[in-house]
């Protein structure tokens, strides 16, 4: 019973993000919105770690399997990774180090 109340958790932030990205025709990813909504869920006290503990260390260590379709999607153009890599390596630079920054300096203030 517990497995499903968490596995719901998350399906429901899901679906809801989904919802709210297309119904507020959002160029974000109704995945990442739900994502957003368990961070603001969980800062706010509504969710507690003890509600998502078990699914969520399931998908932490079984996450290599999510990465498979995105490794298949980038050999399936390889044409135009082979064009744009200059741009496309800049970009991925530029942005880690902008969430690493975000992160460091977020973790910073927390730790306070």
């Amino acid at each position: 019973m517990i497995l499903i109340k968490q596995i719901a958790i998350f399906l429901g932030l899901w679906l809801l993000g989904e919802l709210i990205s297309y119904y507020g025709h959002l160029p974000l990813s109704g995945s990442i919105i739900g994502m957003l909504l368990l961070v603001i869920g969980m800062e706010l006290k509504l969710i507690k770690t003890e509600d998502i503990k078990v699914v969520a260390n399931f998908l932490l260590n079984n996450m290599a399997m999510f990465f498979i379709p995105a490794g298949v999607g980038i050999m399936c153009h390889y044409q135009i990774l082979k064009q744009e890599w200059l741009s496309i390596s800049g970009a991925i630079v530029i942005s880690a180090l902008l969430v690493l920054t975000v992160v460091g300096l977020i973790m910073k203030k927390r730790i306070r």
